[in-house]
């Protein structure tokens, strides 16, 4: 077997080591794929007769696979004799083997198939659900074996992020990777990073740094979200304790099938907006969400419901405003705003962004979710279809109906020796960024 001198950029160094989970993360150019596509033929080197499996979340076809970049690195490497290439698959020293496969097409059984494998690689981990993640976890279990990660970040609950960086296995080593640590970071891709960096701010940090992405492009609220963050208005705002709490809600329902309930907590200081927490779930009942106002010293706040408040709910036939009235809450609930509704609240809130402060600890996901919410398409035509309807949606909508509840106090004439502190959050030191 031939001696291999393989160079490795310095931040993946640790994986090198032996470990039965292994993740790399990071932004476009970073290198993580191609450390990964080298390490499966190095791998395959070592130890004859090993079994790998490169696995995506969907694959539809090869041309979605690793497979040319493994084959590219095999190449690389000067060892194409020892290796055999076929259309679906590639023979490895000692009749091991590389496959590629879809977790998708996988079922509680047929994933039995891949119980003798000992490396098993997560490309564009990012996609990986929760299901296939438990169907592959107990599966990768020969001596020796270990699982593979690489991905660029979307959100904190993607399974993979909340597996390997919320949770943190003791047995897993993971790295973070940017376009920095890339040794062999090409002209080209300076370029185009360049032009990110120029033309698409609001997505640059996701794209190149791997950061969870913090706006959807073509999202309805990326401009006003990235004018947000760099005006500073997300950070420690605190409540003002004369002034009470408003709770705009979005009601999803209850049951394993239902919608989310999203709840915005807000204050309306003068003529700003103090998004002060966020609160959602999905399937539980009304009960719970009295506990969690109540939990959060939200006990005396006004709960201001859409339309569907009045609705029926439960087996008592009582409406929602009905039961949070009997739980001691003072109730209101805006009128249907007819045909354009939608459309009518995104503007709503595209107005207010510019007097709004977010309380950073508590409103992430909300703010998470105003940043993804877009446009559904027709892509044939390319016309839009008005708001897509996906996690990110109950957020939203409760956040426009706070954006169309509201009602601009009346501007009060200035004396001419008074100061102006309308730029900061007013009442207090609860301020800090």
């Amino acid at each position: 077997m031939p001696t291999l001198r393989i160079p490795t950029a310095q931040v993946f160094r640790p994986l090198l080591e032996p470990a039965r989970y292994k993740g790399a993360f990071g932004g476009r150019g970073c290198g993580k794929s191609h450390f990964f596509g080298g390490l499966v033929v190095e791998e395959c080197l070592r130890e004859r007769g090993t079994l790998v499996v490169c696995i995506r979340e969907k694959q539809l076809t090869l041309a979605q696979s690793s497979k040319r970049l493994i084959e590219d690195k095999i190449e690389a490497f000067g060892v194409g004799s020892l290796f055999r290439i076929y259309d679906d698959k590639i023979r490895t020293p000692g009749d091991g083997l590389i496959i590629f496969q879809g977790m998708q097409d996988h079922t509680a059984e047929s994933i039995k198939s891949l119980e003798g494998f000992r490396i098993a690689w997560i490309e564009e981990a990012q996609a990986l659900s929760q299901r296939s993640l438990a169907l592959l976890r107990p599966t990768i279990r020969a001596a020796g074996s270990e699982i593979w990660a690489s991905w660029n970040p979307r959100r904190k609950t993607d399974a993979i992020d909340e597996f390997l960086r919320q949770r943190k296995p003791d047995n897993a080593i993971v790295v973070r990777s940017t376009w920095r640590d890339n040794p062999w970071f090409t002209p080209e891709l300076e370029e185009e990073r360049q032009l990110d960096l120029k033309l698409y701010p609001e997505r640059y940090d996701h794209i190149w740094e791997g950061d969870y992405a913090k706006a959807f492009e073509g999202a309805y609220f990326a401009k006003q979200i990235a004018e947000v963050k760099s005006q500073g208005r997300i950070g420690n705002v605190g409540a003002d304790p004369v002034l009470p709490y408003k709770a705009f809600f979005d009601l999803g329902g209850t049951g394993a099938r239902a919608d989310a309930v999203a709840i915005w907590i807000v204050q309306f200081v003068g003529r700003e907006i103090r998004v002060l927490d966020y609160i959602e779930g999905v399937g539980q009942e009304i009960g719970y969400y009295v506990g969690e106002l109540r939990k959060r010293k939200y006990d005396q706040a006004l709960l201001v419901l859409p339309h569907d408040g009045n609705a029926h709910h439960g087996p008592i036939h009582k409406t929602y405003k009905n039961h949070f009235e009997d739980a001691g809450f003072e109730v209101e609930v805006i009128p249907n705003q007819g045909p354009g509704a939608a459309m009518l609240r995104i503007e709503a809130a595209r107005r207010i962004f510019l007097r709004c402060w977010f309380n950073k600890a508590t409103t992430e996901a909300g703010l998470e979710a105003l940043g993804y919410y877009h446009e559904r398409k027709d892509e044939t035509r390319n016309i839009g279809l008005g708001p897509e309807h996906d996690w990110s949606s109950h957020a939203c909508d409760a956040f426009g109906l706070m954006a169309v509840a509201y009602e601009e106090p009346p501007v009060r004439a200035r004396h001419p020796n008074r100061r102006d502190y309308s730029s900061r959050p007013s009442g207090g030191t609860h301020w800090s960024t």
